[in-house]
C-alpha cells in the first residue's frame, strides 16, 4: 500500500473518531451517564484528529463554553495545518518508500 494512501486514511480515520467521539460525549452528557475524559478528547485532537474534534464541538455544541476547548482545540487544528504546510514547501525533499 502507497505510504501516502496510508497516512491519508489514518488522518481521515482519526478525523471521523474525533467527531464522533464528541457526539458521544455530548449523548453522554445529556443522559448524565459517565462522560468520556477531557485529555482523551485533547489527545485525539493532537494525533491527528483536530479537524473532526473542532468540528463536532460546534456541530454538537458541545464544550463550547470551556474556554481551553473553545480555543484549545482550533489552535491545535492551525498548528497541525501549519506544519504540514511547511512540510510541503520544504526544500528538503521526503521520499516514502
Amino acid at each position: 500500500m502507497n505510504v501516502v494512501l496510508t497516512i491519508a486514511i489514518y488522518f481521515i480515520s482519526m478525523n471521523i473518531l474525533g467527531l464522533m467521539v464528541m457526539g458521544i460525549d455530548k449523548y453522554k452528557a445529556k443522559k448524565k451517564t459517565f462522560r468520556i475524559p477531557e485529555a482523551t478528547l485533547f489527545t485525539i485532537a493532537v494525533f491527528g484528529g483536530s479537524l473532526g474534534t473542532t468540528l463536532g464541538m460546534f456541530l454538537f455544541r458541545h464544550k463550547t463554553r470551556h474556554w481551553y476547548f473553545l480555543y484549545g482545540m482550533p489552535l491545535i487544528l492551525l498548528v497541525q495545518v501549519a506544519i504540514f504546510y511547511l512540510l510541503y514547501r520544504s526544500p528538503i525533499e521526503f521520499l516514502f518508500l
